[in-house]
C-alpha cells in the first residue's frame, strides 16, 4: 500500500507560520522507518503494508504535536494487494504513457 500524508501543527509561534522544523521531525520519523518513502512540497508517501505503514504515521504525527497545540493529518491511500514497489513503478507507468503521447 501508497500512503501520501501530510501532517503540520498549528499554534506553533512563527511569526512567518512556517512549520519546517515540525516537518523535518515528521520526514525523520519516516526515513528512519526504512520504509520505501518520497518527500515533496506537499506529501510524504511511504510504502508497505498496513500496519507498518500506520505506525510510522503515527509516530510522525507525535513528533509533529511537540511543535504545536495541535496537529492536522491528512492522508491519501492507495490500497492494492500483491503489489509492491509502486513508489516508483506508478511513476515509471506515467512517465511511458506520456512518452507514447509525445510526436
Amino acid at each position: 500500500m501508497l500512503v501520501a500524508f501530510s501532517v503540520a501543527p498549528s499554534g506553533t509561534g512563527h511569526d512567518d507560520g512556517s512549520v519546517h522544523d515540525a516537518v523535518a521531525a515528521a520526514v525523520k520519523v519516516v526515513r528512519d522507518s526504512g520504509l520505501p518513502n518520497q518527500t515533496d512540497s506537499m506529501f510524504t508517501t511511504i510504502e508497505g503494508d498496513w500496519d507498518e505503514v500506520f505506525a510510522v504515521v503515527k509516530h510522525a504525527t507525535e513528533a509533529v504535536a511537540a511543535f504545536g497545540s495541535r496537529v492536522s493529518l491528512v492522508l491519501k491511500a492507495d490500497i492494492r494487494p500483491g503489489y509492491s514497489g509502486e513508489l516508483t513503478a506508478k511513476v515509471e507507468r506515467l512517465e511511458a504513457a506520456l512518452d507514447e503521447l509525445t510526436p
